[in-house]
C-alpha cells in the first residue's frame, strides 16, 4: 500500500546542521493529474512542489510562503505556495510543454525552463488580513533542474550552504499512460558553527545517496531518505507531519469574488454568456454560476 505523503525535519552535528526530507508521491500525483501536464512538467512541477514544502518546513502559523520560477523556456512559469500545516498548492503556465529524454535518458525538465529567475516570498497574517511587509529574495536560475535553483538561491540569497536533491519518477502504465510513481526530495543546511568535518562528511555521504525516488520506490519513509543521505551522522528529529495538495478556493469565494465585479460587467456576463465561470489557477478547480444566480446578485445589489 503506498504510503502516505508525510515531511520529517531535524537537526544534526548540534544544531548546525539542519535537514528536511518528504515523500509527495500522492500530492505530485494529485496535482499533476488536476492540471493535465505532461510527463516533462509533471518533473517539473513536482520538483518545486517538494521543494517549496522542503523550504517552508520551519514555517508558523499564518505564514505562507511563495516560490516562483519566471522562465524564458516554454514552460513559462511556475508558482507555488505552502503554509504551515503542510499544505500546499500550485501551476505552471503552460501544462502542455513537452520535451525528449536528455543526455542522460531522464526527463529534460532544462529544455521546457531555460533561463530565467527563481523568486520566493514570506509572508505572515496574509489570510486573516494583518498585513505585514513580506521578505521577498530572488537569484537568476542556474540550471533549470530545480534543486539546484533552491541550492543557489539558499547560497546566495539566504546566507545557507545546502545541498538538494528533488525528485518525480514517471512509469507507464499497461494502457500505455503516465503516471507518478514516486515523488519526493530532502534539503540539508549548513548553518553557522559546522566544522569543516562535518560538512565533508555530508558532501561524500550525499554524493554516494541512491536517489530520492529509488529509494521511495522501495518503500523508503522521510527518515530513511534522511538516513541515506547523512551516512553515519546521527540526526535529531524535531518533528514529522502530513503533507498534501490543498486548495482554500469554494464555490462561495467564487460567488464573492463574482459579485464584487463592477455591474456593467455583471450586466454584460448575463447578456452575452448568460452566466459567469471562474477557474482557480492553483488547483484547475472551475466554478460556474447560471443565468438565474448571476439575476439573484445583480437584484441583492
Amino acid at each position: 500500500m503506498e504510503q502516505a505523503d508525510r515531511l520529517v525535519h531535524g537537526t544534526a552535528a548540534g544544531g548546525t546542521v539542519r535537514c528536511m526530507a518528504a515523500v509527495t508521491t500522492r500530492l505530485v500525483a494529485e496535482a499533476a493529474e488536476r492540471h493535465a501536464v505532461s510527463p516533462t512538467v509533471a518533473a517539473a512541477l513536482g520538483r518545486t512542489l517538494t521543494g517549496t514544502l522542503l523550504l517552508g518546513s520551519s514555517l508558523k502559523e499564518l505564514d505562507r510562503l511563495t516560490v516562483q520560477i519566471v522562465c524564458e523556456g516554454p514552460l513559462g512559469g511556475i508558482t507555488v505556495e505552502t503554509n504551515a500545516r503542510g499544505e500546499v498548492r500550485g501551476y505552471v503556465r503552460h501544462p502542455e510543454v513537452a520535451a525528449g529524454l536528455n543526455a542522460d535518458g531522464k526527463l529534460d525538465v532544462r529544455a521546457i525552463v531555460g533561463e530565467g529567475m527563481f523568486y520566493v516570498t514570506r509572508e505572515s497574517g496574509y489570510d486573516i488580513g494583518l498585513y505585514t511587509d513580506p521578505y521577498r529574495g530572488s537569484v537568476p536560475l542556474v540550471s533549470g533542474e530545480i534543486a539546484e535553483d533552491f541550492a543557489y538561491y539558499l547560497t546566495k540569497s539566504e546566507q545557507i550552504p545546502s545541498a538538494v536533491m528533488l525528485g518525480v519518477l514517471m512509469r507507464a502504465s499497461d494502457e500505455g499512460e503516465t503516471y507518478v510513481a514516486a515523488a519526493g526530495g530532502l534539503m540539508i543546511q549548513i548553518m553557522p558553527g559546522a566544522d569543516e568535518k562535518t560538512v565533508a562528511a555530508i558532501e561524500a555521504s550525499v554524493s554516494r545517496a541512491p536517489h530520492t525516488t529509488a529509494l521511495i520506490s522501495e518503500g523508503a519513509s522521510p527518515t530513511d531518505i534522511l538516513h541515506a543521505a547523512l551516512g553515519e551522522l546521527e540526526f535529531e528529529q524535531l518533528g514529522e507531519r502530513l503533507v498534501s495538495f490543498a486548495c482554500p478556493c469554494s464555490y462561495e469565494r467564487a460567488v464573492s469574488l463574482i459579485s464584487s465585479i463592477d455591474r456593467a460587467e455583471l450586466e454584460s456576463m448575463l447578456r452575452e454568456d448568460k452566466g459567469a465561470v471562474m477557474n482557480c489557477h492553483f488547483c484547475n478547480e472551475t466554478y460556474r454560476l447560471d443565468e438565474a444566480q448571476l439575476e439573484g446578485i445583480l437584484s441583492e445589489r
